[in-house]
């Protein structure tokens, strides 16, 4: 059994999809670490996306992810989770991930601890470079 050449660029070209399809980067972006929430005193001030920070609002903090990027952060002592949409840089204190807004940090009952292990889970935007 003979293939003709545009058989055989047919399959090739069929196989290359597969195996990029499957390098896509498809796979949702999760991290772990500690997370720790905004002060008051920094309500109205400036984020890193140039937006005034409000502390009734769902907001995060996160180093590497794109502004408007959507997460879903898992308390991992007690499973709470809140949805929050990144708009600041930081946290920038050695092993923690997010620092979320007094609301967000609320949600998942962490107010009286003030840092927590967690699970980020990327719902939305691009993986992190």
């Amino acid at each position: 059994m003979r293939f003709s050449s545009s058989c055989f660029n047919s399959i090739f070209f069929l196989l290359i999809l597969i195996v990029l399809n499957g390098c896509a980067g498809n796979k949702a972006f999760t991290e772990f670490g500690k997370a720790s929430y905004y002060s008051n005193k920094l309500q109205g001030r400036k984020m890193a996306n140039g937006n005034p920070y409000r502390k009734g609002k769902r907001t995060a903090a996160h180093k590497t992810l794109p502004f408007g990027t959507k997460l879903r952060v898992t308390n991992q002592q007690n499973g709470k989770s809140v949805k929050v949409r990144v708009t600041d840089r930081g946290p920038f204190v050695k092993g923690r991930v997010v620092d979320l807004s007094l609301h967000a940090a609320k949600r998942i009952d962490m107010v009286q601890t003030g840092v927590v292990p967690v699970k980020i889970k990327v719902l939305n935007g691009r993986r992190p470079n």
